[in-house]
């Protein structure tokens, strides 16, 4: 069986603003904070080029913070979710095909492969920056479709985004919508889909 996971708040859970707000000088207003954060969608497409995305970075948090720190903040926003990693541990032993298909950037990806040992397991993956475009369009669906060779009827995806989903079920995908606070919901979703093969 092929699973397509999505990464965050899937396997990883991410808080953006709580570990960037510890860079902003002091007295500064979070807006620009949010100016940067609201560009984040275009990074991830690779419509704003990976040093391009930098030096607007470093032109809000000022002087004060190097190029490393930015781009250490930037991956220090993900914690993993360990119920996933039990499951995803599961599945791997019983020989499933892993797949990951996630929006992410080229500060995140290759980083967080090589240093979450989770990713191990998984085969290769379809990532928004590479691909030029960003779930829930079509488009990247059916790249990762493609590139993959999936059946989308026996394919299986997880997603914590409803718009995701949707879009993954419309071009007939088996679909689960990933809650991380009711991982237990994942885990009926699972044994059922486990029971269709027997």
């Amino acid at each position: 069986m092929t699973f397509l996971f999505d990464i965050g708040k899937v396997l990883l859970d991410f808080d953006f603003e709580g570990t960037l707000e510890s860079l902003l000088p002091a007295g500064s207003s979070v807006s620009a904070l949010d100016a940067l954060l609201e560009d984040k969608d275009a990074f991830e497409r690779g419509d704003i080029a990976h040093e391009d995305y930098l030096a607007r970075a470093l032109g809000i948090f000022g002087p004060s913070v190097t190029r490393e720190e930015f781009e250490r903040a930037w991956r220090d926003v993900f914690t993993p979710n360990l119920p996933m990693w039990d499951a995803v541990e599961r599945l791997a032993a019983d020989g499933h095909r892993l797949l990951l298909f996630s929006n992410t950037n080229a500060i995140h990806c290759p980083w967080m492969l090589e240093e979450y040992d989770i990713f191990r397991h998984f085969e290769a993956g379809t990532y928004s920056f590479e691909a030029g475009c960003l779930k829930p369009e079509p488009e990247i669906y059916q790249r990762a479709i493609a590139d993959h060779g999936l059946e989308p009827a026996s394919t299986r995806y997880i997603d914590d985004l409803s718009a995701n989903v949707e879009t993954g079920r419309a071009l007939g995908l088996r679909t689960h919508h990933y809650d991380l606070e009711d991982h237990a919901a994942f885990e009926c979703w699972l044994t059922a889909e486990m029971a269709l093969t027997r």
